[in-house]
């Protein structure tokens, strides 16, 4: 699907430059052919649609790390193109197969997400090493690394509570990549180094939790979380609801 829907966008490409390229036949018609200002708009527009197809399809996150060169020549070839993409010999008119595409592009991408996995993990590593040498951060038998601000009540965060609380996700580099005020959820329905950090506070307590890739997304990333990061979460606890199990509340 990704592969037809690339060519649509080229083609919708192509037809732009042969609209606006065309030399004149010399026949004067009364219709009019889009205004300079109105060919900018819609080139742009196809670049929005372009850039959203990159993205989203996770090929490259800035312009910088694909070859424009390569995606004109690649517009230009499909515009050259006779027949249709559905032809059986449509490909033979590039100097790649479309039709190789998808594992193409896959390997493409395999390639990135391994090598950002491999960094992440390094950096990852020498930060939690160097974190564990602070005076004010321990370290759990899982890796967990935290600071406490303050411990809360007495009685702390069990795996089935439920909690409300306020929080900020960042990564190693500062970026905020999730923040939220008096959210709630069950403990035990969150990544791993959530619920261990939970359960070093009780109501009202406050700790920067410093989780590392396996408890946390590990090599798989998620969203805007590249694989393999540490993730360093603030994080209040607002209130807690105990769990009562099913056969103490009918009696």
């Amino acid at each position: 699907m990704k592969a037809i829907k690339f060519f649509a966008i080229a083609a919708c490409a192509a037809a732009l430059a042969v609209s606006c390229n065309s030399a004149s036949s010399g026949v004067e018609v009364e219709a009019e052919l889009p205004t300079a200002a109105e060919v900018d708009s819609a080139s742009y527009l196809i670049g929005i649609n372009f850039g959203s197809f990159i993205k989203g399809s996770n090929f490259a996150e800035n312009l910088d790390e694909l070859n424009m060169a390569e995606i004109k020549k690649g517009m230009q070839d499909f515009l050259a193109a006779e027949g249709s993409p559905y032809d059986p010999d449509f490909g033979e008119a590039f100097k790649i197969n479309p039709n190789e595409m998808q594992r193409i592009l896959n390997g493409f991408i395999s390639k990135r997400q391994s090598y950002k996995a491999a960094k992440n993990l390094a950096e990852g590593e020498a930060f939690l090493a160097k974190n564990a040498l602070k005076e004010n951060v321990d370290t759990t038998a899982s890796g967990l690394q935290y600071t406490i601000e303050a411990e809360g009540a007495a009685e702390k965060v069990a795996p089935q509570d439920t909690v409300w609380v306020n929080y900020k996700g960042t990564l190693l580099d500062g970026t905020v990549f999730d923040e939220n005020d008096s959210t709630m959820f069950v403990a035990n329905r969150v990544i791993r180094g959530w619920t261990e950090g939970l359960g070093l506070l009780g109501e009202g307590g406050k700790a920067t939790l410093y989780i590392p890739a396996d408890l946390a997304y590990g090599e798989r990333g998620n969203r805007a979380i590249e694989p393999n990061s540490v993730l360093v979460f603030d994080v209040e606890v607002l209130k807690v609801g105990k769990f009562v199990p099913k056969e103490e509340i009918k009696k």
